[in-house]
């Protein structure tokens, strides 16, 4: 399926279903009541920006009452989409006609009295990596560029049976083998707080779309960062799941041992309940875990004030840049007043980085070794020099790293025998200018350095979650990350949720 243009007189028009049952927010009563003298439909394409900025939360609120359609929500996401991604790239394909159709669909549901809950109706976009039937799924690069399955991820089956609404598909990180998002067949993607800046990666295009009011949330993935290092940079939530409750069926892989699938929100209840709706065992997916699935939701209710708080200063600190240091140190403040307490806890990630190196090279050229003799030209030369590099990794320092990687997961959850929780910044360096990263050899040194925080939690698996803490006085997002043992997304999610009420950092929005 070719992109759609947001233009297009299909998602200028509303159903008359739309006009007459569901413009309560905007313009109450039927087509053409006035609101201020203007016309109602006019009243409604005036506030697109305010719609587009609820929270999924507050959304699925407004259609649950019949406040607001899901057709106008779709029409004021595309409407931004229309307006910012000229500058800011963030989306590769923009599938307006079927995400209308979808849209009509689910209000048709509503209206008759079958919601599906709280994703029912709600614009949501997909990372260009996550296969969806009949559009096409490029990965960012040109070696995908006119790639179309015939089958949907697990994961955008699940959303689309909760009722969600697809917009179409996020720029990342060419095959998501980077940090950046600078690297794209289609074109860097652009921070929304600083355009002059990355938006992180490889999750960038998610990123970037949340937070700007393109889509209610997104999914994204992560290797080593690619959702929480975006979520920082961005302003805005990421969560990586613990490994194996979320399946990665039918998303095109970096690395099967490291690779994660999760939500990217404006808020913690948000990404819970899209949490609730995507994970779950999957027979077809092999890292797949059955696990017990609680109401996420739900659980956000517990209090915390039981949670044991571990800090770890140890490698998480070092070289930190100082208004990150600051903005961690306050919010390791709030939360030694919402605990039980804080104190300084030893997490050894002696080694992981080579290990997740020497894993990462293997798997990411094992399945990329056709392209790569077939098709080198179409990859991106950075991409296409780390893929190479995968080939020279010998069997048995594979074999190995793949031993130590399994050891890690076994006995990493005894750090958690005095605390609940561990606390880092989720990164030591604020987003970087895009052109700080134009040549190989400094896009490498910049990933490396910015994902030091967050990659060790994929080496053990746990559940990780960034939520906003602070900004720069240039007016940069800051995050803080939180990780449990594996299991216990409900416990990441219950104290970044108390945390996020206790600020506002997650209200403040880009201009």
């Amino acid at each position: 399926m070719a992109d759609v243009n947001p233009t297009s007189p299909e998602a200028s028009s509303s159903s008359e279903l739309s006009r007459r049952s569901f413009l309560g927010l905007t313009a109450a009563g039927a087509a053409g009541t006035l609101l201020g003298g203007r016309p109602a439909f006019a009243a409604a394409t005036a506030l697109a920006s305010d719609l587009a900025f609820l929270s999924l939360g507050e959304a699925a609120e407004q259609v649950r009452r019949k406040r607001v359609s899901p057709v106008e929500l779709t029409r004021a996401c595309l409407a931004r989409i229309e307006q910012l991604n000229p500058r800011l790239n963030a989306f590769i394909t923009v599938t307006a006609e079927s995400a209308l159709a979808s849209a009509r669909a689910a209000e048709t549901e509503i209206q008759r009295g079958r919601l599906l809950g709280p994703l029912h109706g709600i614009p949501i976009a997909l990372k260009d990596l996550f296969d969806t039937a009949g559009v096409r799924t490029t990965a960012g690069s040109g070696v995908f560029q006119d790639r179309v399955p015939t089958e949907d991820a697990e994961v955008v089956r699940r959303l689309k049976a909760a009722g969600a609404v697809i917009l179409g598909k996020t720029n990342l990180h060419e095959f998501a083998y980077g940090a950046t998002s600078a690297v794209s067949h289609f074109g860097a993607v652009h921070n929304p707080w600083d355009t002059a800046r990355i938006a992180g990666g490889s999750s960038g295009g998610s990123g970037a779309a949340v937070a700007s009011g393109q889509c209610f949330a997104a999914l994204g993935s992560d290797t080593g960062a690619s959702i929480r290092q975006p979520a920082a940079y961005c302003g805005i939530v990421g969560h990586k799941p613990t490994y194996g409750l979320v399946s990665c069926r039918g998303v095109i892989p970096l690395s099967w041992t490291f690779d994660h699938a999760g939500p990217m929100t404006r808020t913690v209840a948000d990404a819970a309940a899209v949490l609730q709706v995507i994970a779950g065992y999957d027979a077809g997916d092999l890292a797949s875990r059955p696990m017990a699935i609680p109401d996420y939701s739900a659980a956000l209710r517990t209090k915390v004030a039981s949670l044991r708080v571990g800090v770890a200063r140890d490698f998480f600190f070092a070289d930190l840049d100082p208004e990150i240091e600051t903005a961690t140190n306050e919010a390791l403040r709030v939360l030694q007043s919402l605990t039980t307490g804080v104190r300084d806890v030893k997490v050894d990630v002696t080694g992981h980085e080579a290990l997740r190196a020497t894993v990462r090279l293997v798997e990411a050229y094992a399945y990329h070794a056709g392209h790569v003799e077939k098709t080198p030209n179409l990859y991106q030369a950075e991409t296409l020099g780390r893929l190479r590099a995968g080939a020279e990794v010998k069997a048995r320092d594979y074999l190995l790293a793949q031993r130590q990687v399994e050891l890690a997961r076994r006995v990493s959850g005894q750090i958690f025998a005095g605390v609940d929780v561990i606390v880092t910044p989720t990164t030591p360096i604020p987003p970087p200018l895009l052109a700080e990263g134009a040549d190989v050899a400094a896009s490498t040194a910049l990933t490396v350095r910015s994902i030091r925080n967050t990659s060790p939690f994929n080496v053990f698996g746990w559940p990780t979650i960034s939520v906003p803490c602070g900004f720069t006085r240039s007016g940069l997002p800051i995050g803080l990350q939180i990780s449990a043992p594996n299991g216990a997304d409900d416990v990441v999610l219950r104290l970044a949720h108390a945390y996020e009420q206790a600020t506002e950092w997650h209200q403040r929005r880009p201009a």
